[in-house]
């Protein structure tokens, strides 16, 4: 293959924004773009999308980043050998096999409206919240896919008819994509990979297969869920009617995953995910462990059909960078989310403001659906520019939260360090170009915080992964480097160790001034 006419397609579904990103064969960027698509909140705590905007957006963007690196010279349509995607986790669709029409909106993975289901099940269960770690590695959640899929089989009456009929088909957005870019009601294929079956608490993690004791206890019916396959092989051919008729689909990751490959984390690094939500993953490497402390025991990713499975610890922060768009679309605040650095730079400190985005509960290490969001420490000293760097300064001590159970659960044994004995802690998405964000996280971790040159990983991720299935890359381009020094910033801790305890603990005290929230008077 001529390397100047090599290249590799990323679709990355996001939560807010699609975006299609095309690589030549040194991972190097050279067309893409993107789209923001609708959210819908129909009543406080849910979150929906339109799965058929969701398809249209992926249309725009193929067409639109082929045109842009088209007019740049790059002869695409003869070098595309592939594409990679990547996709939200856990938003739940369901549609008709017959017609390929949605039954009902996407249900998306921060929406709460399954707690009664969840609380339901807690009882009924002799496990209770815990009842299918074992197999699943996850506890019983509003966050994950089954839930979702429960709530849509117990209260749409189109869902429960098309199940009753054969017609029904679940998935997860990546199962929805690849089954409408694969042709749809003419043959489209239906599958998802391990990473985003691990994200739906009904995949084993073991067998890596959907385990039938929990698809019983739940009701779930085996044949309306997808092929389980691994992140990396050739799934099938984009259908004619698409941009890129006949390429293939190579690689597919949850986001999360996506990321983990492009930061080539291995067995004991991590990484922190900084977009809607933050995102923070350990690699445990073949062995799975169980938290103890809050986490979540995850897939890491599966490279290939015969590749050895890596697994990994999670914590998942449902608001991050969501609350900087809140600060710029409900309190206007701010009028566009790149101001909120300059804002928070104003003053040195937070003036003893904490603020908890839990608008839909908090997730790792608390788990507590009830919590709701507070601002705590507020006084007439207070400015928006305290509130601003409130805001920034929840997102990091959320990490720590995380990290603190990481340590916990990993222990010296399972973490990798460098040459100075230090826990490295990987960051990307688009919050990370705020140097003030990284730095704080710093201080509070009193860990380096290291930002490589290509913040969007996550992309960078599926691409890998596509083109590890059809020999443009090897496993070793990118997992034998490592972080690269000479394009990643590092941001290293300044703040004392006394007064990072003293933050720390306020922050734990505001934590749980959050919770008991739900059921506030209207």
């Amino acid at each position: 293959m001529s390397k100047e006419n090599v290249f590799i397609g990323s679709l990355d579904q996001g939560t807010t924004s699609t975006r299609f990103i095309i690589y030549d064969r040194s991972a190097r960027a050279i067309g893409s773009h993107q789209v923001e698509f609708t959210q819908f909140y129909p009543k406080a705590g849910w979150v929906e999308h339109d799965p058929t905007e969701i398809l249209e957006s992926v249309r725009v963007c193929m067409a639109k980043a082929l045109d842009k690196a088209t007019a740049e010279g790059h002869n695409v349509d003869s070098g595309l050998k592939a594409i990679g995607l990547t996709n939200q986790r856990e938003t739940t669709v369901v549609w008709s096999k017959s017609t390929g029409v949605p039954l009902y909106n996407a249900i998306v993975w921060m929406d709460a409206r399954t707690s009664v289901i969840c609380r339901r099940l807690e009882k009924d269960l002799s496990g209770g919240r815990t009842h299918f770690v074992e197999s699943c590695g996850l506890p019983v959640s509003t966050y994950f896919s089954a839930t979702k899929l429960l709530w849509l089989m117990e209260n749409v009456d189109a869902v429960k008819e098309a199940i009753k009929h054969g017609d029904a088909l679940f998935g997860t957005v990546d199962t929805w994509l690849i089954w409408n870019l694969t042709g749809g009601v003419n043959n489209g294929l239906h599958v998802t990979d391990v990473s985003n079956a691990s994200r739906t608490m009904l995949m084993n993690l073991k067998t890596l297969s959907w385990d039938e004791h929990t698809l019983e206890t739940l009701g779930i019916p085996i044949e309306i869920l997808p092929k389980i396959v691994s992140n990396s092989e050739i799934i099938g051919n984009v259908a004619t009617g698409w941009p890129i008729p006949g390429i293939p689909i190579a690689g597919c990751l949850g986001d999360q995953h996506a990321a983990m490959v492009g930061q080539a984390c291995r067995k004991g690094e991590a990484k922190s995910t900084y977009g809607t939500g933050a995102f923070i993953l350990l690699n445990t490497g073949e062995e799975i462990i169980q938290s103890k402390h809050g986490l979540l025991t995850t897939m890491a990713f599966k490279l290939g059909p015969a590749a050895p499975a890596n697994y990994a610890l999670e914590g998942s922060i449902a608001i991050a960078g969501a609350a900087v768009q809140w600060l710029r679309d409900s309190l206007c605040i701010i009028r566009s989310a790149n101001e909120i650095e300059e804002l928070a730079s104003q003053v040195d400190s937070n003036g003893g403001v904490y603020f908890v985005p839990a608008f839909n509960g908090l997730f790792a290490p608390w788990w507590r659906d009830d919590a709701r969001g507070v601002c705590v420490g507020i006084t007439r000293f207070t400015n928006k520019a305290h509130i601003a760097r409130a805001v920034l300064e929840s997102m990091c001590f959320q990490v720590n939260d995380v990290l603190d159970s990481m340590h916990k659960d990993a222990g010296e044994r399972d973490e990798a360090k460098n040459e100075k004995k230090e826990f490295l802690l990987r960051v990307d998405g688009g919050a990370t170009v705020n140097n003030l964000l990284m730095q704080i996280q710093a201080d509070l971790l009193g860990n380096p915080v290291v930002r490589p040159a290509d913040i969007e990983t996550t992309a960078l991720g599926a691409a890998y992964a596509a083109g590890l299935a059809v020999g443009v890359w090897k496993n070793d381009d990118f997992f034998s480097s490592g972080v690269k020094p000479e394009t990643a910033t590092t941001f290293r801790p300044t703040l004392a160790a006394d007064l990072r305890k003293k933050k720390v603990d306020s922050w734990c005290k505001a934590v749980t001034r959050a919770f008991d929230l739900a059921d506030l008077s209207l």
